[in-house]
């Protein structure tokens, strides 16, 4: 080692390779542990010094793993509050508990290290003397560093059955008084799990902050002009009449989860964001945070206030939601709601059953300002239940197809008066789950919601009949077209087995299936899945969620099949649902499929691949042509039409980096699992219909957690590259176009390509990035 270590240090390193320590001798040698004052002011040596050099390493290398709910034992790495609040080995998504969980929110519900203490989180950076040596000696990020600097990957290899990288396997998040231990038995254990060592300089970086009491500084703090337009929007955000009030909430509810800016410039970025939350406090006092659950859950306070609180934690990919607000912005609220002419006569309470549903609590807002408000940020929207607190687990997303389109029945059309009043009559059918709150019966349930559902859609399926009975106004006219500038109007969903992505645009080729959402079925999928979702929820709300989804989703599907001639919509439903078990088929056949005929001419054989074009005719002047296949290299393109059985051998995600002069152009192929129906909650590999996969290349990045990443320095490499995809037949087909072609994750360069990802990731995503999550990188 390049630098000296202390005695200390020394003797229990050697301890470690032959036998655990006793549970106080950390005690015994440092002193009692107590939590300590680490974070300092800026413009300091130490605050420089972590900002500017250990910050930026933190981030890098760390942060890739250790950013979210579901970061290994807890450990966000993301922030100074992160990295003293520590471990803890109760895993957040966990769908087997009986009984819901405690929240652990960093920055929500503790407001100290010691709090997180008593909450069982345990350090891993030296709570006992401040000394050189106990900094180290008694670190577990420090010991886990070092471990890792001692035992070295194997070079471009496949790891060893000693590495396990399955998102479900056990933690074990040592205590510094059970590291010795962790550490002779799991040697290959250290940090970075399952990738490189840090580079020395790296490394001696960390080793001089930890050793001098790894002290921490913010970021810096808003400017004066976020800070005036923070004021601006929390005057708007409290005012104190029934009907600003009445909006405020419903705002909140839907922005919540959004990473909020401010671009009065039209600047491209920002130096600041910031979420929106709920407070004890008026704007002009300190802000103090409503710890609930839910963003609708009794506040307990008189009086609630929306304030912008700043976000200091690093922008992680897959939880980062952009919301740009300005003057245009908010003179749109304005006319929505308030100078909407409508009055509120009294305020709706936040008693379960009336705040988990959003038509009894904002009935007296008009349809058509919730409907517009929810399609000007649709992309926003969706991204709640793909980033949001359900984000995590095939389990919750085994509820949808890995590609679909989406579009939105034009307000216009779907907020007169009469649906406004059926909405209203059927505010008791549109309860949602979370009215059961977090410790869900799932069967009796289950069974509540769906007559619940059959009542609604028979309800819904009645009017639908009586508005276009003679089919004329079943055309494309329906659709919002945006209009006519606003690209949230097409969206494509992908999922990746157990995570997804949302986009703006018809990306890809034709999907199985297509969603049009109205309001009604938006609005639930919103409360369903973002606000009334419970992640620390038990087993019976999370499966009562999913099950749940499967009405929504066969109600968007079923708004689009209802587009096509009478005698093909049956045929389409049975081929979307084939092999599907007998009860659920039961439901998806019951009757609410339309009697009205459609408005349109179809004159091909393949009806429904007619309609996608006939939407992407009608939304042609506002579909995102970022993701469009003229931006890729002839070469690449070819990758759009791979054989099943290559595909098959294909993770979800995969990055590719070609070299392009000086440049690197940047693509994703995307592995899209066929199924035969995905009605089946716990059988979805019993489900697929391989024969069926298909992939998708596009330009720039889709997917916060790459599975592979390859690199292609020049032409020849990507023809090469190409050819071998193409005759790929098996798994040793496709380790060798890795030993090729791939950044493995045990690559010695590894991090030096993972700087230039993310390098290239800047350039394409704009105020879109984020740092990419590492938990599913592939050991193949």
């Amino acid at each position: 080692m390049p630098f000296k270590k202390g005695f200390v240090l020394t003797c229990l390193l050697f301890l470690s390779g032959c036998v655990a320590l006793a549970a106080n001798h950390y005690e015994t040698l440092f002193g009692p542990a107590q939590t300590q004052q680490r974070e300092v002011v800026a413009n300091t040596p130490h605050a420089e010094q972590y900002l500017n050099d250990v910050k930026p390493i933190i981030e890098q290398r760390c942060v890739v793993c250790h950013g979210c709910y579901d970061a290994p034992c807890q450990l966000k790495l993301s922030s100074p509050e992160g990295i003293d609040r520590g471990l803890s080995k109760e895993p957040v998504y966990d769908g087997t508990r009986l009984l819901a969980q405690t929240p652990s929110r960093l920055l929500i519900d503790a407001t100290s290290t010691q709090q997180w203490r008593d909450k069982g989180f345990t350090a891993v950076l030296n709570e006992h003397q401040q000394s050189a040596d106990a900094n180290l000696a008694a670190s577990v990020m420090y010991r886990s560093l070092l471990l890792k600097q001692n035992t070295e990957l194997p070079a471009q290899q496949i790891l060893g059955d000693e590495f396990d990288f399955s998102l479900d396997r056990t933690a074990t998040c040592p205590s510094i008084e059970a590291f010795d231990s962790y550490a002779q038995k799991q040697p290959h254990a250290g940090m970075p799990y399952g990738l490189p060592a840090l580079e020395q300089s790296e490394f001696a970086v960390l080793h001089e902050w930890l050793k001098s009491g790894a002290k921490m500084a913010q970021i810096a703090p808003p400017t004066l002009t976020e800070l005036e337009q923070v004021e601006i929007w929390e005057a708007f955000l409290n005012q104190d009449n029934l009907k600003a009030r009445l909006s405020a909430r419903y705002i909140y509810e839907h922005w919540y989860l959004a990473n909020i800016y401010f671009n009065e410039a039209n600047k491209s970025d920002s130096s600041s964001f910031f979420k929106l939350v709920r407070s004890k406090t008026p704007p002009g006092q300190a802000i103090e945070i409503i710890a609930t659950r839910r963003p609708f859950d009794e506040p307990n306070v008189e009086r609630v206030y929306y304030r912008f609180q700043h976000q200091r934690s690093t922008v992680l990919s897959k939880t980062h939601m952009p919301l740009a607000i300005n003057k245009q912005k908010l003179a749109r609220l304005k006319a929505q709601f308030i100078e909407a002419d409508y009055q509120v006569s009294s305020l709706p309470g936040y008693a379960p059953e009336v705040a988990s549903n959003p038509f009894k609590s904002f009935a007296q807002l008009p349809v058509k300002s919730k409907y517009q408000f929810m399609l000007d940020e649709a992309h926003l929207i969706i991204s709640g239940f793909i980033k949001g607190p359900v984000c995590r687990g095939q389990i919750a997303l085994n509820v949808i197809n890995d590609h679909f389109w989406v579009a939105f029945v034009d307000p216009e059309k779907n907020s007169s008066p009469k649906m406004a009043e059926f909405l209203i009559q059927n505010d008791d059918a549109l309860a949602l789950p979370a009215a059961e709150q977090s410790n869900a019966l799932p069967l009796s349930s289950w069974a509540k919601y769906a007559k619940r559902q059959h009542e609604y859609l028979n309800a819904k399926t009645k009017l639908a009949n009586q508005v276009f009975s003679d089919g004329s106004n079943l055309t494309t006219d329906l659709i919002w077209q945006g209009d006519g500038h606003n690209r949230n109007a097409a969206l494509t969903v992908f999922r990746h087995f157990d995570s997804a992505t949302v986009v703006k645009g018809f990306v890809g080729q034709p999907p199985k299936t297509m969603w049009l959402l109205d309001y009604a079925l938006f609005e639930r999928i919103h409360y369903l899945l973002v606000a009334g979702f419970d992640v620390y929820g038990n087993v019976g709300h999370q499966l009562i969620t999913r099950l749940y989804m499967d009405f929504l989703r066969l109600e968007g599907e079923q708004n689009f099949i209802n587009l096509l001639p009478q005698d093909e919509r049956q045929k389409v439903k049975n081929h979307w649902y084939r092999k599907s078990h007998l009860s659920l088929s039961e439901f998806i056949n019951r009757k609410t499929i339309l009697a009205a005929p459609t408005g349109m001419q179809f004159t091909t054989a393949e009806p429904k691949l007619e309609l996608y074009t006939k939407f992407k005719q009608h939304l042609q002047p506002i579909l995102s042509e970022r993701y469009a296949y003229n931006l890729v290299p002839k070469p690449l393109v070819k990758l759009n039409a791979l054989q099943s059985k290559a595909i098959n051998l294909l993770p979800q995600v995969s990055f590719i980096l070609v070299k392009h002069g000086e440049q690197h152009k940047a693509y994703t192929l995307i592995h899209h699992n066929a199924h035969y129906n995905i009605s089946s909650l716990l059988n979805e590999e019993g489900q697929r219909a391989y024969d069926e996969d298909t992939a998708t290349l596009v330009p720039g990045f889709i997917g916060d957690y790459p599975e592979a990443i390859w690199y292609l320095p020049n032409s020849e490499h990507v023809h090469s590259f190409v050819e071998n995809l193409h005759s790929m037949q098996s798994e040793a087909d496709y380790r060798a176009l890795k030993q090729q072609f791939a950044i493995r994750r045990s690559h010695p360069q590894f991090w030096q390509y993972s700087d230039l990802l993310h390098e290239v990731a800047k350039q394409y995503k704009g105020i879109e990035y984020g740092v990419f999550d590492y938990n599913r990188l592939e050991n193949r």
